[in-house]
């Protein structure tokens, strides 16, 4: 496996700045925000480490160049935006940037885009459906024609009570992931795994491992803590965030150990990438670096 982190925690930093971030920490490689420059839509989302409107051959190589001095490679680039948004004119947006960070994975020879499948939060999955089928039907056919492979994290993006009741990721379960799948056969349409998820959600973060391995093609490491007697109070049917706290790995209630030996048993070799969402450590550049130098000392053990 490739050990790196998610660059949105270094929100203010330029791209060379992060990159010289994961070499003195000895990381191997990071995945590099590529939103629209602009206002920030939520928490952890707007930041902007390559700016791919213009992004150009030259672009590329100078990139490249940097990261090979420093000895740290790109895992992915990564846009998180809701394409299936009831807007239409919004997801135009989306969908004609998603297709922009693809085609800057193609000048950087990455060949690897992370992003959500996004969900209109008002209707059922069966509703969703036929836009499903429409929007990321063209996505993937200019992702396969490139050979640029997407890998769809597994968070709900149901978080408050404007994303009432379902969420605005789609992507969210194994049931939904198959469906997908058989939807869309190619071999470019695959996950971002993020086990922090399953752990609101109720459900087995190993159980994936099995058989969705061919489908890891990028993998989130980020911890939550569940907070049982919040739970108790007020349900599954509230808000998530009304009873778990995202946490930085070994802060939360991941077997991070039992975790990265079934990625290993189980032959992931992609990156790993730390993501951090602890409210604990956003008080200063300084704490946001050291979640980041924190999460590693713990996960480092068992890689």
């Amino acid at each position: 496996m490739k050990f790196g982190f998610q660059s949105a925690i270094l929100d203010g930093l330029s791209f060379e700045e992060v990159i010289d971030f994961a070499a003195e920490q000895k990381f191997d490689c990071v995945e590099i925000m590529c939103w629209p420059k602009g206002k920030a839509e939520r928490k952890y989302a707007g930041v902007t480490h390559l700016d791919v409107a213009d992004f150009t051959e030259e672009d590329a190589d100078r990139v490249q160049a940097y990261c090979a001095v420093k000895g740290v490679k790109i895992s992915a680039l990564g846009y998180y935006p809701n394409p299936l948004t009831p807007d239409r004119d919004e997801a135009a947006v989306y969908i004609a940037h998603i297709k922009k960070v693809i085609d800057a994975s193609v000048l950087l020879g990455l060949h690897l885009v992370t992003t959500f499948v996004g969900n209109d939060w008002t209707k059922s999955v069966d509703e969703n459906w036929p836009r499903f089928k429409e929007v990321w039907g063209d996505i993937l056919g200019y992702a396969e024609e490139r050979k640029v492979r997407i890998g769809i994290e597994n968070c709900a993006m149901f978080f408050t009570d404007d994303e009432w009741p379902a969420g605005k990721n789609l992507a969210y379960s194994p049931a939904i992931w198959r469906r997908m799948f058989e939807e869309f056969s190619t071999p470019y349409f695959g996950l971002n795994y993020d086990p922090s998820h399953f752990v609101w959600m109720q459900m087995d973060y190993m159980k994936p491992l099995g058989e969705f391995m061919p489908r890891f093609f990028h993998a989130h490491a980020k911890d939550v803590k569940l907070d049982r007697a919040r739970l108790d109070d007020v349900g599954t049917m509230a808000t998530p965030l009304s009873y778990h706290d995202p946490r930085i790995p070994g802060r939360g209630d991941i077997d991070w150990g039992k975790y990265v030996a079934g990625l290993k048993a189980a032959g992931y070799d992609g990156a790993f990438c730390i993501e951090v969402e602890d409210s604990d450590y956003e008080g200063s550049l300084e704490d946001r670096k050291r979640a980041l130098i924190e999460s590693a000392a713990h996960l480092r053990q068992f890689l």
